[in-house]
């Protein structure tokens, strides 16, 4: 709960339903160095919607024995507050507490809501971290592909991010009368609004942040390398460059900036074109609203069909056009919307062809591609999803 993902995408979501009248308990794994700068921060907020929450922390050692353990200590934890309390459901995102879950809906005879997020064991052959090539990796992925089906099939209620994995999964005879709700990651588009941002508070940010005026900015935001093709969007700010060089590249990232800039470097982009930065949750809007467009190219892997990247709700909230590859529903939602442009392949040949578009799309509409966040991504929308998946399984 203590990471930004668990305040954008799980307790926003849980207070609106504790409004509805249903009382949670939350079992949360947290690092240390999180919880001790946000664990006040998160016990508010839990307190004020009713909230139990019951937070475990990671072990990091020994590497696969430590993970073993914590997943025997999220299952002790979890019958424990089940002997001492009725349930009724109990909601599970991903796969080890799924685990966990079905246990407790054999013995307990709670409904279990299977809140997949994504292919979490694809991911992890994806990203390299399980090499199939080491037996012991092979036989954890065989054992949790062999859960996925289990999870599924005994599921009372199935959450998938996007209508391309849920596709996967149907067009499988095994899986093919599944009911699956598809819920994206959506954003609090209150927050991340454009008409919240003081024409004159952007120009003395601009400045701030070294973006001389005149200057046209393409945003990044977000982790460097890892599932983010780095090295292709410098490549394609490189050229984007040579063809406009009024344009910067803002990065707003907890990266060591000295790194980023030498791969930038690395790939094309001058030094004096690039601005790095971190920015937290509240000042993200404001940095968000000196783009005049963003780009985020995503590993295009089997497991990424079932990813929903936070930063696209947060950057069309903001009434910025992106770029982007097709991953997921991404492509399917701009081409849909036209709130942005579509990168088909990592050749400079295709970059060209986004490149001489660019006027079109910094001309797009800020207030269309808000009204298409809303209709895609409002977070209002996604915990009313959650409310009627609730209410079918427990009535």
């Amino acid at each position: 709960m203590t990471d930004p993902l668990g305040q954008s995408q799980v307790l926003p979501y849980l207070s609106a339903l504790a409004s509805q009248g249903y009382r949670f308990t939350i079992l949360s794994f947290e690092k240390r160095s999180r919880f001790e700068k946000e664990h006040e921060l998160i016990r508010k907020i839990t307190e004020a919607s009713g909230i139990c929450w019951h937070p475990l922390f990671f072990t990091k050692n020994p590497p696969f024995l430590s993970k073993i353990y914590d997943r025997n200590r999220m299952n002790n934890l979890a019958h424990s507050l089940c002997q001492g309390q009725k349930f009724d459901l109990v909601h599970c995102r991903s796969y080890v507490a799924a685990e966990v879950g079905l246990r407790l809906k054999k013995k307990y005879g709670l409904k279990f809501l299977f809140d997949m997020r994504g292919f979490w064991a694809d991911e992890k052959v994806d990203n390299g971290q399980w090499k199939l090539s080491n037996p012991l990796y092979r036989r954890i992925y065989r054992h949790y592909k062999t859960k996925e089906t289990e999870f599924l099939k005994k599921a009372d209620g199935i959450i998938s991010l996007t209508i391309a994995a849920k596709d996967e999964l149907l067009n499988k005879p095994a899986y093919g009368r599944l009911e699956i709700n598809v819920i994206p990651c959506c954003a609090d588009l209150d927050h991340f609004n454009y008409r919240h941002i003081k024409k004159d508070f952007t120009n003395g940010l601009r400045e701030q942040a070294g973006i001389a005026p005149g200057k046209k900015v393409i945003t990044y935001l977000g982790s460097i390398g890892g599932w983010y093709m780095t090295k292709e969007m410098f490549r394609f700010f490189g050229r984007l460059v040579d063809k406009y060089p009024e344009f910067v590249m803002l990065v707003l990232t907890k990266d060591d900036p000295m790194l980023v800039k030498k791969q930038a470097v690395e790939n094309g982009v001058p030094a004096d074109k690039l601005v790095v930065l971190y920015a937290g949750r509240n000042e993200l809007p404001d940095y968000i609203s000196l783009s005049d467009c963003s780009i985020f190219f995503i590993r295009p892997t089997y497991s990424k069909i079932a990813s929903s990247p936070t930063k696209h709700a947060e950057l069309m909230g903001m009434g910025v056009p992106v770029i982007c590859n097709d991953i997921g529903d991404t492509g399917k939602i701009i081409d849909e919307s036209g709130t942005g442009m579509v990168v088909r392949d990592f050749t400079d040949k295709e970059y060209d062809r986004i490149i001489s578009k660019m006027e079109k799309l910094m001309a797009i509409d800020k207030e269309h591609i808000r009204r298409s966040a809303i209709k895609y991504f409002d977070l209002g929308k996604g915990a009313g999803d959650y409310l009627q998946v609730y209410k079918r399984i427990l009535n």
